[in-house]
């Protein structure tokens, strides 16, 4: 029954963005978007795959030093594989909520024998990094755009204002509540009446708390890469950008990728619909059109796509080798 739900919310989400997407593809030209697309089958289109891949990196590197300030020491190519295979199910399945997140924990557990409490901590702190990171470019992206574009619909800048307001809001009772030291844990269980005498939410709790201390350098090491991602996105929206032949400036690129994030916390695969959508009423704001906005999404989940199916066949792989591992654990007992 649980997995029959799952199913037919990824159905469902998938069905609205393609409407959303199609909605939006009548009333743009084809031409213009053919001839745009033109821009992926170049070098340029080279470019901007190639700075998705070392984006790509720079996570799993992230990753790893998340890992290493919990006391944990694995090299780079032991999490490559984890990353990449958890990777095709956020972005293909974002609907299975921490779908990902838990099966990286589990391959870190199978194959290099790290608690499921570590390798939970270090996900959920992967995770709070990029948001936090990624909350500054919305908030930043939303006051550069109210200075910068003619108009903002009223509904638009209530929509964009709330989940601005809703993940600012998390993120700092998150911090309030990591820096002085309080139960997150303790808060959320009590919050939806839940009782139950396991112990291992709070012994993430505990593991979370080690890494979030200002005093120590892997704290800063984590966010300092979270910043690199950070720069790499901006130069891939700037260059792509360009290569489409629009003058934008670097207020502009901050305002797209707040965009950006924005539309990506829709649980839609692919952000299929919901991005267009988003990038084509930011673009046609700033002056740059709406075709243009979609364009520049489309390229963008290309070079994402070929990531993704990268790290399903991983995912594939991994899987077969686990379920062969499970097996013969099974015979030996």
């Amino acid at each position: 029954m649980f997995h029959m739900k799952k199913f037919w919310l990824f159905l469902v989400s998938l069905l609205i963005g393609a409407g959303l997407f199609f909605w939006l593809i009548k009333s743009i030209s084809w031409q213009a978007i053919k001839n745009a697309l033109l821009v992926f089958t170049g070098w340029q289109g080279m470019v901007i795959l190639g700075l998705t891949f070392l984006l790509s990196l720079t996570y799993i590197w992230k990753w790893k030093e998340i890992l290493k300030g919990l006391g944990i020491k694995v090299s780079f190519r032991d999490i490559f594989g984890p990353y990449f295979a958890a990777f095709s199910i956020i972005y293909f399945f974002p609907v299975v909520f921490l779908g990902g997140e838990v099966f990286r924990c589990y391959l870190l557990k199978e194959k290099k024998d790290i608690s499921w409490t570590k390798g939970m901590a270090s996900v959920i702190i992967d995770r709070v990094l990029d948001w936090t990171t990624n909350l500054l470019v919305i908030f930043f992206g939303l006051i550069f755009f109210l200075f910068t574009a003619s108009s903002l619909p009223p509904t638009w800048g209530l929509i964009f204002g709330g989940v601005f307001i809703f993940g600012a809001a998390g993120t700092s009772f998150f911090y309030f509540k990591v820096f002085k030291r309080e139960s997150l844990a303790k808060f959320f269980l009590r919050l939806i009446s839940f009782r139950n005498n396991n112990t291992e939410p709070f012994e993430i709790e505990k593991e979370i708390f080690t890494f979030f201390k200002p005093k120590k350098a892997h704290f800063w090491k984590g966010f300092g890469i979270a910043f690199v991602e950070e720069a790499i996105i901006f130069f891939r929206t700037f260059l792509l950008v360009s290569f489409l032949g629009k003058n934008i400036t670097l207020i502009s690129t901050i305002i797209i990728n707040g965009f950006l994030y924005l539309a990506t916390i829709i649980p839609i695969p692919a952000s299929i619909g919901t991005l267009d959508v988003v990038q084509a009423f930011s673009f046609g704001a700033l002056g740059f059109g709406a075709g243009a906005g979609v364009v520049f999404t489309l390229i963008i989940r290309g070079a994402e796509i070929i990531l993704a199916l990268f790290g399903l066949l991983i995912f594939f792989r991994l899987g077969l080798n686990l379920l062969k591992i499970t097996s013969f654990k099974s015979h030996e007992i």
